[in-house]
């Protein structure tokens, strides 16, 4: 198993080594280096532009890097070289993403969304009739308590506040045992209530899981935060606990001071 020099001795999930990405002459990525451990909570912030959004495609397959290996290390022993991998196989290794704004079937029930997500590979009519085993209730039932809408179950999705949609979409990736779970900025748009309860949600699943979480609000990133990387033009910048990042000179230059600006 890769590990990073600075990690000895630390179990890592996710390497990403000497990864390059061009779009039509502009570098998005560039010589990023990047490691996730096991069970590890780690967050993403950087400018706009800064390739959070390509890097999580490269993860998922959704693009091929140029140069680089970004290596998945199983449960079984065996690294998988995600560059050589098809998206839909990634995400059926259990590397889930989930996008800033939710996708749920808001025709649906809350506990249908669940079901929905759970019987991956059957047709919606499919799984609308298919008879739950206990295994199944019980997990959904977990995850509902997780999310903190057991009370909602039965209630249409597209009912829910913006909140509680990100929170369901959290659990329809937690009813298929993800591996990993990339989540890109889920307090956005959310009320302050609503983004407290989340960073709780994402801090309840550390250790139990491994994420990746790409956020721009500073206050929900201190709530969150463990390990946090700044990313600037396609780049590490800076790499450290929430403090160390706050109070790093290039990062206040180059994204810090640009934000305190713009409010």
């Amino acid at each position: 198993m890769t590990l990073n020099p600075l990690h000895k001795g630390t179990s890592l999930i996710l390497s990403v080594d000497g990864v390059d990405k061009s779009f039509d002459g502009f570098k998005a990525i560039d010589d990023l280096n990047f490691y996730l451990k096991e069970g590890e909570l780690h967050t993403v912030i950087g400018p706009n532009g800064a390739g959070k959004s390509t890097f999580m495609d490269l993860i998922t397959a959704r693009t091929r890097p140029d140069k680089g290996r970004i290596v998945y290390h199983g449960p079984d022993g065996h690294d998988i070289d995600l560059t050589k991998t098809r998206e839909h196989h990634v995400s059926r290794m259990g590397i889930c993403r989930k996008f800033q704004n939710p996708t749920v079937y808001n025709s649906h029930s809350v506990y249908d969304n669940l079901l929905l997500s759970l019987n991956v590979g059957r047709g919606v009519l499919d799984t609308l009739f298919y008879r739950t085993s206990k295994s199944d209730d019980e997990k959904i039932h977990d995850v509902l308590k997780t999310i903190r809408l057991e009370g909602r179950r039965n209630d249409k999705a597209g009912a829910l506040s913006h909140g509680q949609k990100q929170w369901l979409e959290i659990g329809m990736m937690l009813v298929q045992d993800p591996k990993i779970m990339l989540v890109d900025e889920p307090a956005a748009g959310m009320s302050d209530e609503e983004t407290e309860r989340t960073g709780e949600l994402l801090v309840s699943l550390e250790g139990s899981h491994s994420l990746i979480v790409i956020e721009h609000d500073m206050d929900f990133v201190r709530q969150i935060a463990r390990r946090v990387t700044v990313l600037h033009q396609g780049h590490v910048l800076k790499e450290g606990n929430f403090e160390d990042v706050r109070n790093d000179p290039k990062v206040i230059e180059v994204y810090l001071g640009r934000q305190q600006r713009n409010h």
